[in-house]
């Protein structure tokens, strides 16, 4: 049996008691982006309220990946299937309806995340696939996903408009993270310009990042895609994130 073989992935609904495990996992986030307000105040919650709308993947015992997404009603006034505040936004939505009863009519992922040490052996391929399958099998026809394309930190001061233009030989987008969307069957949509912002003191930022932050401007950061925008006068650094709206089909139950 290959190391592929022995990962079982499965909705998180079915193995509830891996719920508080799935963070267990070695990620590469940069460490500033789970001091977003929307992520301290909601994302933790996702796998008890949308269980049904998770993927968990385990090695033996071990967690080594998780896939987290979010239902959401499109359809009332102010809203739209790919906002421009993307992750931030449709986090939001997702828990506002669930309040107030609203049908949800659109699912977007949140995240996928792959243990460090199981990078590279095709798994988020089957991650995404699991997703997928999920929300087909609560009744959706697409799974909407706003992309963080995972090589664009290397390219900071590139605006997203023209990086994701970029492509290989083969046509495929030079992102790796786009490049397995599209190969899954993802359409790319839009630019999601502000789909996560981060702010704080320059002292925070300090150390968060390790980094001076003793002159404005943009500051890049390891693991940003965008520089942060320093401001010594007013004490402050803010960080916004551009991601990528990418529609994919949901796959229904076999």
């Amino acid at each position: 049996m290959t190391d592929t073989d022995r990962i079982r992935i499965t909705p998180l609904a079915e193995r509830p008691s891996l719920s508080t495990r799935i963070y267990e996992i070695a990620d590469s986030w940069p460490e500033f982006t789970s001091h977003e307000p929307i992520v301290e105040a909601l994302l933790s919650r996702v796998v008890a309220d949308f269980p049904q709308y998770c993927v968990v993947a385990t090695d033996g015992d071990r967690v080594v990946a998780r896939g987290l997404s979010v239902p959401f009603n499109a359809e009332l006034d102010g809203r739209e299937e790919t906002p421009d505040q993307g992750w931030d936004r449709v986090l939001v939505w997702a828990f506002d309806d669930r309040r107030w009863g609203h049908a949800p009519t659109t699912v977007s992922a949140l995240e996928i995340t792959v243990d460090t040490e199981y990078l590279g052996r095709g798994l988020s391929y089957r991650m995404l696939a699991a997703l997928r399958d999920a929300v087909g099998s609560q009744g959706h026809d697409e799974l909407l996903a706003p992309v963080r394309p995972n090589a664009k930190h290397l390219h900071p001061r590139v605006p997203m408009a023209d990086y994701i233009r970029l492509r290989r030989a083969d046509g495929l987008p030079a992102d790796p993270w786009l490049r397995v969307h599209v190969k899954a069957g993802g359409t790319i949509e839009k630019i999601a310009p502000a789909s996560m912002t981060v702010s704080g003191s320059l002292d925070q930022w300090r150390r968060w990042t390790g980094l001076p932050f003793d002159r404005d401007g943009g500051t890049e950061v390891p693991g940003a895609l965008t520089p942060v925008h320093c401001d010594t006068a007013q004490n402050h650094a803010v960080y916004v994130e551009p991601n990528v709206w990418v529609r994919h089909l949901a796959r229904p139950p076999a």
